[in-house]
């Protein structure tokens, strides 16, 4: 039996990246594997999943909107139609087995698979899961967790702690000239790099742009990645030193010049900065379910491992945490030597270990 793999999540790179790293490792272990993405239309994996080689196809659906209750007049009919999608791309592939990485696009495909008895597998990244993931967990296999503090939302006999598998790239080292020509910057510069998600952080970018002078006075190189949404608004103050970008394609250049962080608290993110040791100072997103990015974060910063600032207290926290970590190279090397305690390089491996034992290919 040919190997054949259907993956299904997106919405924002915290489940796109972690799919296309299982992705990846299933090609390297099953070079003549047939893989197929299911995503949502008109979101960021119609975009990210075929610049990374692979083939997608995009369901007619979209998230429950909590605060707007008028925007999901056409949520029953969507998710019928998503539905009926789903089951005729599975009849179309005939999927040997299937992995969820969440987003609302999951769903539909994972139900549908469930009524086959495809073997599955959902991996969920956050210490508070997301509603698709939860609603899935009594039709799948395995649920591979990324923290050990979302084992709580699942069935025990269904749950391993795997960690969040990160792309292969970021494994390999890349010295800093090579990154500088990539990202076209200077090698020799310190390096602040700003990440405020893969679609932009508002008030990061508001916090940046307001220290830009000071940043300045520190003779520091500025790599800011904006997001999509706001990439009008802050890419005229792009120079010689300030370098705004929308989206970073090459993350493992960024990471190899970078010598200081500013990011959100999203899993994937603590997942890259973990296994890179960088030193870094987060400022979780307050509009996420659960709270859960403040609760990523305050899990390093109690252990000496990054420095957090509240968004509620961020106007006159930021400047101060942030120059601090600019300046002090003890404390630089204390939280890059901390940080890497948290990170799971094996991840991608213990999740393709899992994957093995649900199917024997002939």
């Amino acid at each position: 039996m040919k190997p054949r793999l259907i993956i299904s999540g997106g919405g924002t790179g915290g489940h796109i990246f972690p799919a296309l790293a299982i992705a990846d490792a299933y090609k390297t272990q099953y070079p003549q594997a047939d893989v197929l993405f299911v995503g949502a239309i008109n979101r960021m994996e119609m975009q990210r999943v075929p610049d990374a080689g692979y083939k997608i196809k995009g369901l007619w659906i979209s998230g429950f909107d909590r605060q707007n209750m008028l925007r999901n007049i056409l949520f029953p009919i969507k998710l019928l139609w998503s539905l009926l999608q789903s089951l005729l791309i599975f009849l179309s592939f005939r999927p040997s087995i299937v992995v969820g990485t969440g987003g609302f696009a999951s769903g539909p495909l994972l139900f549908v698979a469930s009524l086959f008895k495809t073997p599955m597998l959902i991996q969920e990244q956050n210490a508070f899961p997301g509603i698709t993931n939860k609603q899935l967990a009594s039709r799948v296999d395995v649920i591979c967790l990324g923290s050990e503090a979302a084992s709580k939302f699942f069935p025990k006999n269904k749950i391993v702690v795997t960690g969040n598998p990160v792309r292969s790239a970021l494994k390999r080292s890349m010295n800093r000239t090579a990154a500088a020509e990539i990202l076209d910057v200077a090698a020799d510069q310190q390096t602040l790099l700003v990440l405020g998600g893969s679609l932009g952080a508002k008030k990061i970018n508001q916090l940046i742009y307001q220290h830009l002078d000071e940043i300045q006075q520190h003779k520091i190189q500025l790599i800011w990645q904006c997001g999509n949404l706001y990439a009008e608004d802050y890419q005229c103050y792009s120079s010689a030193n300030i370098h705004v970008m929308p989206f970073i394609d090459n993350m493992q250049a960024a990471y190899a010049l970078a010598d200081v962080v500013v990011s959100r608290a999203g899993a994937l993110a603590i997942s890259e900065i973990c296994l890179m040791g960088k030193p870094t100072l987060f400022i979780p997103s307050p509009n996420v379910a659960g709270n859960h990015q403040e609760k990523n974060a305050e899990a390093l910063a109690n252990n000496e491992a990054a420095l957090l600032v509240a968004e509620r207290n961020a106007d006159t926290q930021f400047w101060v945490r942030l120059e601090s970590l600019i300046t002090d190279a003890s404390l630089r090397d204390k939280l890059s030597k901390n940080i890497k305690v948290f990170a799971h390089p094996a991840a991608t491996k213990e999740i393709m270990n899992r994957l093995n034992k649900l199917i024997t290919y002939e």
